[in-house]
């Protein structure tokens, strides 16, 4: 449907030729819908999690769609899930069966093992269940693109790519760097195998990301000729050199920052001194000051929040503190809210949320800004938030493929979000 959004004589015209519905907000501010570059739809590297919910990851990944529309995020990059249950959810969401935010999604991140092995949980391997079934939830996310494929020859992952990226995915995602805690420091892949991965992948027509979570591997991943990097602040007690910077200015290459507010610093670092985790303080100051230095330099940073949905069984992930950056449907407003403290322009914060992210995964013919042709992704907000970055909450009305959002029906069905309100606790920090 087509919905216009002034009285003026163009949208008359258009009312005569097209039936379309007139709409009126006077003192609201239209902008377009809000993306987040890095989600993780499901989000559950917990034993118990997996096996509660399996058979039933495509209704969780529904209702966390569902939280993120209901918060202003029309468009959402799924990073690293269960594939299959995200292409279902996905193509329902596009064929207009269910309301959500849209999805584009890569399934596995290349090079790494699923949710109950040692890159994403401590535990790995030694975990007080069946190989059949560890190796069942584990595949269902690897995909044919695990940690196996470290070992290979770059022509043999180039082969493994070549077959993946025929398995309906919308971008691609690898390691250039370790994940799990004791290997986040180690090169996954050599620059030529990278290479290789990001060759394979614009052949078959898609974006190559990369996780990197060294000077280095950020550095390789740049070099090799990737279009985005993920949480490329996070560089553990070495701040990224300039010359790096220069070059990922040089190159275009976008950058995902999980920028955390001023406060939230605060409390983060507050809360890891004294604890086993106290020599990661460092390294979180060094992530603040990466995020500021790529800012002056001129890089292209992008809202990522990393941000899952959590329920009881996944209460344990979610850091206490303030301004949360990984709670689905919370996390991108404390984003926009720490990038204007860094200094970043109130349109700079807007297109970084927008525009920018649909151009750096190549969607933006289609979505990321308020132009003719393009997919009627609206917010209408009761403030400006190019005077007020808390005009972003101030959500009045939100329009998804040219239809009205009933944004208090969403979640249709909770199971997680639901978890928590029967404990009398709002999901939500804010109405």
């Amino acid at each position: 449907s087509v919905v216009s959004l002034s009285n003026s004589k163009v949208s008359r015209k258009l009312m005569a030729i097209h039936n379309a519905k007139i709409l009126s907000f006077p003192n609201k501010t239209i902008i377009p819908g809000l993306m987040d570059a890095n989600v993780h739809l499901y989000l559950g590297p917990l034993l118990e999690s997996v096996t509660r919910y399996e058979g039933r990851f495509e209704d969780l990944i529904t209702e966390a769609a569902q939280v993120t529309l209901k918060q202003g995020l029309t468009t959402v990059f799924d990073s690293w899930g269960p594939r299959e249950d995200l292409v279902r959810v996905r193509n329902a969401i596009n064929k207009g069966k269910i309301t959500a935010s849209r999805i584009f999604l890569a399934g596995n991140i290349v090079g790494y093992g699923g949710p109950l092995t040692k890159d994403f949980l401590p535990a790995g391997q030694s975990l007080p269940a069946s190989k059949h079934l560890i190796n069942r939830i584990n595949e269902r996310w690897e995909q044919g693109v695990g940690p196996e494929l470290v070992w290979m020859t770059p022509d043999k992952v180039r082969e493994k790519i070549r077959d993946y990226s025929k398995k309906d995915i919308d971008f691609i995602k690898y390691a250039s760097s370790g994940h799990a805690q004791n290997a986040s420091q180690y090169i996954a892949f050599s620059e030529l195998t990278q290479r290789g991965i990001i060759e394979e992948g614009h052949a078959a027509g898609i974006t190559v990301q990369a996780h990197t979570s060294t000077v280095e591997s950020l550095r390789m991943a740049v070099e090799a000729g990737v279009d985005m990097l993920q949480h490329c602040e996070i560089t553990g007690t070495v701040p990224i050199p300039t010359t790096t910077i220069e070059l990922m200015v040089e190159k275009d290459v976008a950058c995902v920052t999980f920028a955390r507010t001023d406060a939230a610093l605060d409390v983060f670092v507050e809360g890891l001194q004294g604890s086993m985790y106290e020599e990661h303080a460092a390294g979180v100051t060094i992530r603040d000051q990466n995020t500021r230095n790529m800012l002056k330099g001129g890089v292209n940073l992008l809202l990522g929040t990393d941000a899952g949905l959590f329920g009881a069984d996944l209460s344990d992930m979610l850091t206490d503190g303030k301004d949360v950056l990984g709670k689905l449907g919370e996390g991108h407003f404390h984003w926009l809210e720490a990038m204007t403290e860094k200094g970043m322009k109130p349109m700079d914060v807007l297109m970084a949320a927008t525009s920018n992210i649909a151009k750096a995964y190549k969607v933006d013919k289609d979505i990321g800004t308020l132009e003719v042709g393009k997919k009627a992704d609206l917010l209408i907000l009761d403030g400006n938030p190019l005077e007020d970055v808390q005009a972003y909450r101030k959500i009045h009305m939100i329009i998804k493929d040219g239809k009205l959002v009933n944004r208090d029906k969403l979640p249709e069905h909770p199971i997680l979000t639901l978890d928590v309100l029967e404990k009398d606790q709002p999901y939500f920090d804010y109405d």
